[in-house]
């Protein structure tokens, strides 16, 4: 399959072009990454948030440019954006008086916050049961169990990348039964 063969079926929600330009691009924006960030967690979690973000938008893709440089920008506006949430939520120190005063944010949740929580989590569990099975046993290993990409490769005996692609499809696919509950 040729690249833009390969976009024009994507365009057209085919998983297998999807799976094919995940795989011919994985390694340049996950390189990409892993250069900038210096962290293989934080550059593998960029680059897919990368693929996820442009699977998501793949028809505003004008094929006028290049995929990959079109892949990388994606990367990098969302390696930037994370920077900006990193640099605004780091606590401020003051001192006055002669003794220091810290200004640290109390992140523990409230009781109010437990409950709310808890009442999400429901939810969001009777949303996933609305997936089929292959995607809430993908989302079940990577987000319940903590299982690692390369963990749940070997529980499902699949190649890592299809474990990658799948878990995309599932958190995509539980988005819009999210969204459409909440419209």
């Amino acid at each position: 399959m040729e690249i833009e063969e390969a976009i024009k079926r994507a365009k057209k929600n085919d998983q297998k072009a999807f799976n094919y330009l995940l795989d011919v691009f994985w390694d340049n924006v996950y390189g990409f990454q892993l250069k900038r960030t210096q962290n293989e967690n934080d550059a593998e979690d960029i680059t897919i948030q990368t693929f996820s973000r442009a699977f998501d938008k793949i028809e505003t893709f004008n094929d006028a440019y290049k995929f990959k440089t079109w892949l990388i920008t994606i990367s990098k506006n969302i390696h930037i954006d994370l920077l900006r949430k990193e640099k605004n939520s780091i606590s401020q120190v003051i001192s006055k008086d002669d003794r220091d005063a810290f200004q640290v944010l109390d992140e523990s949740p409230s009781p109010e916050d437990k409950l709310i929580t808890e009442q999400h989590l429901a939810k969001l569990l009777r949303d996933i049961k609305q997936l089929k099975s292959h995607y809430q046993e993908v989302i079940n290993l990577r987000y319940f169990q903590e299982l690692s990409y390369k963990e749940i490769s070997a529980e499902l005996k699949e190649p890592i990348n299809n474990v990658k692609v799948k878990l995309l499809r599932a958190k995509k696919l539980l988005a819009e039964i999210i969204n459409e509950a909440n419209d």
